[in-house]
């Protein structure tokens, strides 16, 4: 039986702020596969959870994170902006998506050195664009890859062969059964994102997606046990 992963997008981020420990573990709690988590650097190159970058929209500062140390970062936001080191460790046993926007190479090597620091390579699994996701193999030849991909029209061969991903990650609006079927095809799984109307994660379902990222996980685990 087909088996669907319930991701929570930044953790649990309807209930509680995104990114953030307590999402996390809300998530997790909630019925959770796995949850996703955006990594960026600061200023002095440590790991950080922040999707923006800046911090003005969750933490009201419009202080770019590049241009902030991790130390500033805690002062800012009361320690409210975990490292991915304590994310790893809050997160211990279950799955992590890890995106990378906005990454570059020292981004991508320090990200990737801090999984396998803290054993946690086996569980976590890259998301984003193929640039970075072309880094991200480069830096881990045994990488867990999800190529976010934004067209219908299929990736090359060569990318998908330099690459090397397990899956192909779409937007949901994106997704068909004839698309699920190609990649399935291809050996490949499906990950959607972000579906949070019931409506839509039940279509996802049904057309024969694999994961499915959202912001609402309790509401997409009560529907997965009957599929």
């Amino acid at each position: 039986m087909r088996t669907v992963t319930a991701v929570g997008h930044r953790g649990d981020p309807y209930r509680v702020r995104e990114n953030t420990l307590p999402s996390l573990r809300s998530a997790l709690g909630r019925g959770a596969g796995a949850v996703e988590i955006d990594v960026r650097l600061t200023r002095d190159g440590v790991p950080v959870l922040l999707h923006d970058r800046t911090l003005e929209r969750l933490w009201g500062h419009d202080r770019p994170l590049s241009q902030l140390s991790a130390a500033e970062v805690r002062g800012l936001t009361g320690g409210g902006v975990p490292t991915l080191p304590e994310a790893l460790a809050a997160t211990d046993g279950h799955r992590l998506m890890i995106d990378l926007p906005g990454a570059d190479e020292k981004a991508v090597r320090t990200v990737v050195g801090a999984v396998h620091e803290h054993g946690a390579a086996d569980r976590a699994y890259y998301c984003a664009g193929a640039a970075t996701m072309l880094m991200v193999r480069a830096a881990d030849p045994g990488a867990e890859i999800a190529m976010t991909w934004t067209s219908v029209a299929p990736p090359r061969h060569v990318l998908v062969d330099a690459v090397k991903p397990r899956w192909l990650n779409y937007r949901f609006g994106l997704v068909t059964s004839d698309l699920c079927d190609r990649v399935h095809h291809d050996g490949l799984l499906v990950s959607a994102w972000t579906a949070d109307t019931k409506r839509t994660m039940r279509r996802l379902i049904d057309r024969g997606v694999d994961s499915i990222t959202t912001n609402r996980v309790e509401a997409l685990a009560r529907i997965l046990p009957a599929n």
